[in-house]
């Protein structure tokens, strides 16, 4: 029998901060995870890189007040009251420095002890990955290295009265079938339904996606999936990476 993922060691976790690159990037699943986090005392903040304001038809300023309204009511759901929305342009996110920079200032504000960012490969279970996607997800990882080094964006220190920060955790969100995933975290229950409900909170933009499907027939379906690998009814499935224990490929070269 395949040996089930353990659940994500949440007693060392008190705060998470989620970087992602638009209005509706969390309610894919994480946010599920998140209503489970909140509800148990974790404090959980969101940034977002873009306002989706080139993801309908509508004109982009229009476009833009709606998302992030619509972003708003699907915080609510999952007890997210720390919403912060940057104005990189959607559709053509540049990793660069200002990304960095700007990941980086969220960081040290909000002192998390995990970040969670989403994927930054070029194909993803669903096909290829979008742009503005893999630019975020790089970028999320580079800028939690810059967050603990005093010297880089060293302004923010200097001059804004931050102070350097590592967090412990790096999560990327994953799925069934990905032998890299390393946990999970049960949202079997009310985490699920609020998870569920919070992508239903991006009405106007799911109706403007042709055929897309309603959240409740395939959120449940999908977390379904990932929670035969843990061995419980619904998950939401992570690699973790804990960067306060040294790589496995170093232990076991130091043990020999």
């Amino acid at each position: 029998m395949t040996d089930l993922l353990p659940p994500l060691p949440e007693e060392s976790i008190e705060r998470v901060l989620c970087v992602v690159a638009h209005p509706d990037d969390m309610e894919y699943g994480a946010s599920a995870a998140v209503a489970r986090w909140t509800a148990r005392g974790v404090e959980v903040a969101y940034l977002l890189l873009t306002r989706g304001e080139a993801g309908m038809p509508n004109p982009p300023e229009e476009t833009a007040r709606l998302r992030v309204a619509e972003q708003r009511a699907a915080c609510a759901v999952v007890g997210v009251t720390d919403l912060t929305v940057l104005e990189h342009p959607d559709g053509m996110l540049v990793y660069n420095l200002d990304l960095r920079r700007d990941i980086c200032r969220a960081i040290r504000r909000f002192r998390p002890d995990a970040v969670f960012g989403g994927g930054y490969e070029v194909e993803s279970p669903m096909g290829f990955d979008q742009a503005d996607h893999r630019a975020a997800g790089l970028a999320t990882i580079d800028a939690v290295r810059d967050a603990g080094n005093r010297w880089v964006f060293a302004e923010q220190i200097d001059d804004e009265g931050l102070e350097a920060w590592s967090p412990r955790w790096i999560l990327t969100q994953s799925f069934a079938g990905d032998p890299r995933a390393t946990h999970g975290v049960d949202v079997t229950g009310e985490p699920l339904r609020r998870g569920v409900a919070s992508l239903e909170a991006h009405a106007a933009y799911l109706a403007a996606l042709p055929g897309h499907p309603a959240p409740a027939d395939f959120i449940p379906m999908f977390l379904a999936m990932n929670g035969k690998e843990m061995g419980v009814e619904h998950a939401v499935l992570f690699r973790a990476h804990d960067l306060q224990t040294p790589p496995a490929l170093l232990t076991e070269a130091l043990s020999e």
